[in-house]
């Protein structure tokens, strides 16, 4: 099945309202460390990876058009979330505040840090989106959780590798980089794994209630063509 529909249905409403909703979650959740037993992580690790299964379901039912539109949508978003966090985190608090420095720890984010989230953002996440579209009409629609492990993989690595040195180089020692970015990946990965038979039960969902299967054949990969959003 592929229709072709200049339209959103509710159900892809509310897979973008939820994509949203996991980038700003993440943003504000990076702020809290935590550690498990030697290993540390942030809160965002916790959200973050729901927008690559998000990103996944989408691409697998709607194609690579949906996926690109949710992608730019939950990048504008989270932008206007940083500029207004930014902007009430520069106006001088009331009198009687006294809480400044949590609330300029929490939104307060580093123009280069916020700058290197953004473009790491948007390369992983169509990295994920190509490659599940690409590999769904190789293997013919087959193996969906082979291609949904995989592209996370290769968005998360090309996430990690784009923010880390962009966002702490000069910070992080450089001989750090490599294994900071491994067990990144490793974890969100994991996540994947542990959360994809959930995801194959959504897909299959999904594709049952919208009578969509989408395969990518013949449509053009550039990101910034929004407008066309058939599929």
């Amino acid at each position: 099945m592929n229709k072709t529909r200049e339209q959103v249905s509710v159900l892809f409403m509310l897979f973008g309202i939820l994509f949203c909703v996991c980038l700003i979650a993440a943003n504000v959740l990076e702020t809290k460390q935590m550690a498990f037993g030697p290993v540390t992580i942030t809160g965002g690790l916790l959200v973050f990876p729901v927008s690559y299964i998000i990103n996944d379901c989408v691409c697998e039912v709607w194609g690579f058009r949906r996926a690109r539109l949710l992608i730019w949508v939950g990048f504008a978003m989270n932008f206007l979330f940083v500029v207004f966090g930014a902007l009430a985190d520069a106006i001088p608090g009331a009198p009687y505040w006294n809480n400044d420095a949590g609330f300029h720890a929490v939104f307060g984010l580093a123009p280069r840090v916020a700058a290197a989230s953004f473009v790491a953002f948007l390369v992983g996440s169509f990295v994920n989106a190509y490659v599940m579209s690409r590999m769904k009409l190789s293997q013919r629609g087959r193996h969906f959780s082979v291609r949904a492990v995989l592209s996370t993989v290769l968005g998360e690595t090309a996430d990690s590798v784009v923010f880390f040195p962009l966002a702490l180089s000069g910070v992080v020692p450089m001989e750090s980089m490599p294994s900071l970015i491994v067990s990144q990946v490793a974890l969100k990965t994991l996540y994947e794994v542990v959360a994809l038979p959930l995801t194959v039960r959504v897909v299959a969902f999904t594709k049952r209630h919208e009578g969509e299967d989408t395969y990518d054949e013949g449509i053009s990969y550039n990101i910034f063509n929004v407008r066309n959003i058939g599929g």
